[in-house]
């Protein structure tokens, strides 16, 4: 029985590599899980994840003409994961940040001249500091 794209089965993982994890699925076809589609977040070591013999859920998202089966354990995994996102969006809060009374035009143009004069100086000091004090090492 061919598998089809889309459907969610049961399978076992049987390999793990740098790249992915092979999935065996219940007739017998092997498939491979990329990295990619282990989970939501940044996957380093898919060793992290899976482990061999580990019973997985799968979602079949493509089905080469050579016989390679491409599975998902993010996509089937999908639909609960989303259920669960919008009850935690409703529980978080909006806290504002105190608000600053607002400065002038010109307080704000001063301020930055200060600055900009402060790092101009330390950056001349630096410059001379390379320079040095005239004497040369032969």
């Amino acid at each position: 029985m061919p598998v089809e794209i889309g459907k969610v089965v049961d399978g076992t993982v049987t390999g793990i590599t740098n790249f992915g994890a092979f999935i065996q699925l219940p007739d017998g076809i092997t498939g491979l899980c990329h990295i990619s589609e282990i989970a939501d977040e940044y996957v380093k070591d898919v060793k992290d994840y899976l482990k061999e013999q580990q019973r997985v859920k799968v979602k079949v998202i493509e089905v080469s003409g050579n016989g390679k089966v491409s599975l998902s354990i993010r996509k089937a995994t999908e639909g609960s994961k989303q259920k669960n996102t919008v009850k935690k969006e409703a529980v978080k809060e909006f806290v504002s940040r105190p608000v600053r009374p607002k400065a002038s035009f010109e307080d704000m143009l001063a301020r930055f001249l200060k600055d900009s004069d402060e790092k101009l100086k330390d950056m001349k000091k630096n410059v001379n500091k390379r320079k040095g004090n005239g004497y040369n090492r032969k």
